[in-house]
């Protein structure tokens, strides 16, 4: 069945490091699967630096480096661009060259026009990549995959939901519709770290998804002792032989992360499968 998905982005920020990268196949993969646009942007980090700290040489070694960093950008694009016309997917692609307040802009600018996007994961999170993530998820106002190292190829076979009856679960879970039809469906509410008892409960949402074509199952899970929620749901998302995890996300201070880490920030850094997120 056609996947109601027309408009797909991705990006690949060029640093000169090597860096590699899944999410522009997983895209590819998926655009080909819905018969969708992919908007691909193979940015170039640009450094800026004042002359007045750097002096002559220091400004000539940046502008060097700025240049190699460009072709590496201009280089990936063009094999992407190959790739996608072998493919038979309709693509634009975009080079800019941009500091980074500039480029998380441009990237959150081209996340809002588009259906989803879809992001490599960045484990560390002091890592400019991972900024980036979170700026498309916090500010874009759409859903974004994140993509582990490995995957280049998208399917939704088996779907697990994490759910607690949240706005956010609600959004992932509206965003995930173009993906139930056909597949098999787990909900997981994790019980334990807070009171669950209020919110609509897992089956209750079930009838809902079986109407859009899922096949619908639930699991309610406790915490056992030393367990947090994001390890029950890697857990969970293993178990269930998961190709898609979708979770609302939660935005906190980062010392509040620090100090009591988040779901959001340890599916980031960890997930045993693509991930789909929205806030």
């Amino acid at each position: 069945m056609a996947l109601s998905i027309k408009s797909v982005f991705t990006a690949y920020t060029e640093e000169g490091e090597g860096e590699h990268e899944f999410a522009v196949g997983y895209a590819l993969s998926l655009a080909q699967r819905a018969g969708a646009h992919l908007t691909i942007q193979a940015a170039a980090m640009r450094y800026a630096v004042p002359a007045t700290l750097i002096g002559d040489f220091g400004t000539a070694f940046i502008s060097a480096e700025n240049r190699r960093i460009g072709k590496l950008a201009d280089r990936f694009a063009a094999l992407a661009r190959t790739s996608a016309d072998l493919a038979g997917v309709a693509t634009s692609i975009e080079t800019p060259q941009l500091v980074y307040a500039e480029l998380s802009e441009r990237l959150v600018a081209q996340a809002r026009i588009h259906d989803l996007s879809v992001l490599d994961q960045e484990k560390n999170a002091a890592e400019r990549d991972r900024g980036l993530i979170e700026a498309a998820l916090f500010e874009s106002g759409r859903p974004v995959i994140i993509v582990p190292p490995g995957i280049e190829t998208f399917t939704a076979k088996r779907i697990l939901i994490a759910w607690d009856g949240s706005a956010a679960a609600a959004a992932a879970v509206g965003e995930a519709r173009p993906f139930l039809p056909g597949s098999e469906v787990e909900i997981l509410s994790v019980t334990g770290e807070k009171d669950l008892s209020r919110v609509v409960a897992g089956a209750e949402l079930a009838p809902h998804l079986s109407r859009h074509g899922a096949s619908v199952t639930v699991s309610n899970v406790s915490l056992s002792a030393g367990a947090d929620v994001a390890e029950t749901i890697r857990k969970a998302a293993k178990a269930f032989r998961a190709d898609l995890i979708v979770c609302g996300a939660y935005q906190h201070s980062r010392l509040r992360e620090w100090l009591l880490g988040g779901v959001t920030q340890s599916l980031l850094k960890s997930t045993p499968a693509p991930i789909l997120m929205s806030h």
